[in-house]
């Protein structure tokens, strides 16, 4: 290169330019300044060779042109993971800390075809009778517990104490989760996102979803779980424990991240506070620039081609950046032209986001009655102090630590007959009661309900 086009030089930290030119998406140093990783990434073209985790390689597209076209393309590019060439050579440890992302399941997500359009139907479908007004009401009253159990203190961490919460509790009330089963649905998924025994977190998650299945086979209510049930596509029992899995786990992830960023957004902005639209403004630029997921959408190409200026191999693990697309060239003068929501935080083609009007709606109810109920609140740390949670896929800080007046909890008006599920512990599908040794985070929600 001559002098008007210097070589790129890699962020700091960043071995690539030692290890064979693969570019690490994984430690703090990616985790502190994605976009520097990304800038470097671009210097590729529109795809780059990365590596999500010690010895897992994959190639990350960061253009927005070739992102859509790879995601378009159902044809050239397919979701089964069981075509994942270096898993399939034994390349991929056991116990690699992104195999539980990777990993195939047969749910709509991991599914081709006639049988992706099929599992994919009856997802949408189910969450289409969602109504509205109900998940703003549900939304409130999560929010509304959570901010009773910090709100008398005057401090809390919004992450763990609220965004990393108010999703699974959501999802639990709109799935029909009676006590015993969603205490272990919370407990499941919370370890399997926290890395803390995860093997057993994931036997946990899977169990009770499995005894929900039951359950709603023997006594279906107005949930979620039971519309996906009854759906005309009839899924097996094996195949809705899967697909309500699949929501329960890639629904909280992405949400929490999104509510969790939105307020970090909110609290270190001050523009916010003098334009119209506070939330959804944030919501949106939150979306463009610190998308909740910046790296996912795992396809792999069905034969040899040439992609993105590469040679790819069939079986090949291919990520779309939606993070370095979003803050590419193309998206940021669409972004200036006005068009506020062409970003791909959502995905795009025949796997984008199936719920993500309800995820902006659960992040806009949340946020917003937490600033009504608390309109003092303001970070209680120095910005730059705040961690970033490593890892190639999600994008969240560690914590958010904020302090505020302290309120008192909030007494809901009828309370004793606003539980949304049963109040009492559930009934196993063989009809023995089953009570837990000790109540868990949904079951003293469900108590609270009934105050």
């Amino acid at each position: 290169m001559d002098a008007q086009s210097p070589s790129p030089v890699p962020p700091p930290g960043c071995p690539a330019h030692n290890s064979g030119g693969r570019v690490p998406l994984h430690g703090p140093e990616f985790a502190a300044n994605p976009q520097a990783y990304y800038d470097y990434l671009r210097h590729y073209g529109p795809t780059a060779p990365v590596e999500l985790a010690p010895g897992v390689e994959a190639t990350l597209v960061t253009d927005y042109a070739t992102a859509l076209s790879l995601l378009q393309d159902s044809g050239s590019f397919r979701k089964d993971a069981r075509r994942w060439r270096d898993l399939n050579d034994g390349k991929i440890a056991p116990d690699s800390p992104v195999a539980p992302v990777l990993a195939y399941r047969p749910n709509c997500m991991f599914s081709d075809g006639a049988e992706h359009l099929r599992l994919r139907r009856a997802v949408t479908d189910s969450m289409a009778r969602v109504d509205s007004r109900k998940l703003n009401q549900t939304t409130e009253r999560v929010s509304d517990y959570l901010i009773s159990q910090f709100g008398v203190r005057g401090s809390a961490d919004l992450l763990g104490d609220y965004a990393k919460q108010l999703p699974l509790f959501v999802f639990n009330e709109l799935f029909g989760c009676p006590a015993d089963i969603g205490d272990r649905v919370l407990f499941g998924i919370t370890g399997m996102f926290d890395g803390v025994n995860a093997d057993k977190a994931v036997e946990v998650l899977f169990g009770a979803v499995g005894e929900l299945v039951a359950l709603k086979r023997s006594r279906p209510g107005d949930d979620v779980a039971s519309w996906l049930m009854q759906h005309e596509s009839k899924l097996t029992n094996e195949e809705m424990v899967h697909q309500l899995a699949l929501l329960l786990v890639a629904g909280n992830e992405p949400l929490r991240n999104l509510i969790g960023n939105t307020l970090h957004r909110l609290l270190t902005h001050d523009t916010y506070a003098y334009q119209g639209g506070l939330i959804d403004e944030a919501i949106d630029d939150t979306l463009w620039e610190n998308p909740p997921m910046q790296n996912l959408a795992p396809h792999y190409p069905a034969a040899d081609m040439e992609f993105g200026g590469q040679q790819v191999r069939a079986g090949d693990l291919m990520l779309v950046s939606f993070a370095a697309a979003n803050t590419g060239p193309t998206l940021t003068a669409a972004r200036k032209a006005g068009s506020n929501r062409s970003h791909l935080a959502w995905s795009a083609g025949p796997h984008a986001c199936p719920s993500k009007d309800p995820a902006r709606q659960i992040t806009m109810t949340a946020i917003e009655n937490l600033l009504n109920r608390l309109p003092d609140i303001a970070l209680a740390v120095p910005e730059d102090s705040l961690t970033w949670r490593p890892g190639p896929f999600n994008r969240a800080l560690a914590t958010l630590p904020a302090r505020f007046t302290p309120v008192q909890p909030v007494r809901r008006p009828g309370a004793a007959t606003a539980a949304p599920v049963s109040d009492r512990h559930e009934e196993r599908a063989d009809g023995r009661g089953r009570k837990p040794e000790r109540a868990g985070m949904w079951s003293s929600f469900l108590t609270w309900l009934t105050k």
